[in-house]
């Protein structure tokens, strides 16, 4: 049975690599000093959550008036409105809750309690659209569910397209 020879150079990293892993061996950590943290923030591109919300409403208004014009029917044009304001109404309470509400300034300088108040405007976010969605029905005569659907779709496309936007800009 043939044996395999390891270059005996890489067998300290192999074990330091190990170490690591098991927990016997910490990597070094220096941390930032104030200056350096704020340099590295001022040199990161910020994405407003409001500015995507504010695109996203445009881009709701914009399809509802395309999607009425092509089709030459009002029911579209709401049913697309309606879509997007389902998408759009949701996110904005969101970006309201996670960064003006009380509760994220009472969490502000624990992480921990953070994470957990964005996870529960999470799913304030979701049960309004869901809400919003099966409400659709009953508030939007001739409601198209097609129309509904392009709506919703194009708006939460928005939040690719300014994760997209931002990494281009940052290269």
């Amino acid at each position: 049975m043939p044996t395999i020879r390891t270059d005996p150079r890489s067998q300290p990293a192999e074990r330091d690599r190990d170490e690591w892993e098991n927990g016997e061996q910490e990597p070094e950590f220096k941390p930032l000093t104030r200056e350096e943290a704020q340099q590295w923030r001022a040199s990161q591109s910020q994405l407003s959550p409001w500015r995507l919300v504010g695109v996203q409403v445009l881009v709701g208004l914009i399809a509802a008036v395309l999607g009425g014009l092509l089709v030459q029917s009002a029911s579209v044009a709401w049913s697309v409105l309606y879509g997007a304001a389902s998408g759009a109404l949701p996110a904005a309470v969101m970006v309201w809750g996670t960064t003006s509400g009380a509760l994220s300034r009472l969490t502000a300088g624990f992480a921990q309690a953070a994470f957990a108040g964005f996870l529960m405007w999470e799913g304030v976010k979701i049960l309004l659209t869901v809400a919003m969605l099966w409400s659709a029905q009953y508030l939007i005569p001739d409601l198209s569910w097609l129309g509904l659907l392009v709506g919703l779709v194009l708006v939460l496309k928005v939040y690719g397209l300014g994760f997209w936007f931002q990494a281009r800009r940052r290269n």
